[in-house]
């Protein structure tokens, strides 16, 4: 019986070593193809700031020797990860699956897509919607004063934590199906969160945006708000004839 454990356990490990030695090769192929392709990746970057006298027309500058080299290998790193994320998410779901029921490995299948499209659509929210005004208010505050000598690393890693945490936020209504789904959390115990949703929302819009106007992080936390009324929505829906033995969220009345 403990020989037919460790080979058990052997052939996990021996499986788990093959699937991340895959995982490694297909975020260094996406790294080299992101890499040969940075120059994209910038412009694609630096659409939002344009229109603005200080960066139109102009070149962002770096101000170190090894910055511009750091910040690119940064990008095709990054854009590795999301030319390998397909492969990655693959071989987490491979690995786990055999310790699932039919109905989990279901379940599992319909929850990973449904994380990269929230997750794009953050992203997209970002970049479209919250960018365009958040860097029009930073470029141009104090023009009259001083003129902006934008960094590059400084610029794109502003740019990238803004789409991160924004893709990441919206994940927010697949997270509390999940739980209600799996029973940990009660959806009446989302609904009575509701009046602490709209603080952490307000919280949340000052610790992403990069700007201190209440207009912007209104415009990351209304979107967070309308997030969490989909999700006690969802967990509804995902934790009918369940019976919960997990935690509740209480509050004072």
């Amino acid at each position: 019986m403990a020989q037919d454990s460790e080979i058990s356990l052997k052939s996990h490990l021996l499986e788990l070593r093959n699937r991340l030695i895959v995982s490694a090769l297909a975020l260094v192929l996406g790294t080299i193809v992101a890499f040969l392709f940075h120059q994209y990746i910038f412009e694609f970057l630096m659409v939002p700031a344009r229109g603005f006298e200080s960066i139109d027309g102009n070149k962002l500058i770096f101000t170190q020797i090894t910055e511009m080299l750091g910040i690119t290998m940064k990008i095709s790193i990054l854009g590795g990860f999301v030319i390998a994320s397909p492969v990655l998410l693959y071989q987490v779901v491979m690995f786990v699956s055999p310790g699932l029921t039919k109905r989990e490995k279901r379940f599992l299948l319909l929850l990973a897509p449904g994380g990269t499209i929230c997750f794009i659509a953050g992203m997209a929210f970002g970049y479209f919607v919250l960018l365009p005004p958040g860097l029009k208010f930073l470029l141009t505050f104090g023009s009259d004063i001083a003129s902006p000598m934008i960094r590059i690393g400084n610029y794109v890693n502003l740019v990238t934590r803004l789409l991160f945490w924004l893709g990441v936020a919206f994940e927010t209504p697949l997270v509390m199906f999940f739980l209600s789904k799996i029973g940990i959390v009660r959806p009446d115990s989302f609904a009575r969160g509701r009046r602490y949703s709209v603080v952490v929302a307000f919280i949340l819009g000052a610790l992403i945006t990069p700007t201190f106007d209440p207009v912007n992080q209104t415009l990351v936390a209304v979107p967070i708000i309308l997030l969490y009324e989909t999700g006690i929505w969802l967990a509804k829906l995902g934790g009918r004839g369940k019976h919960v033995v997990g935690v509740d969220i209480k509050t004072r009345e």
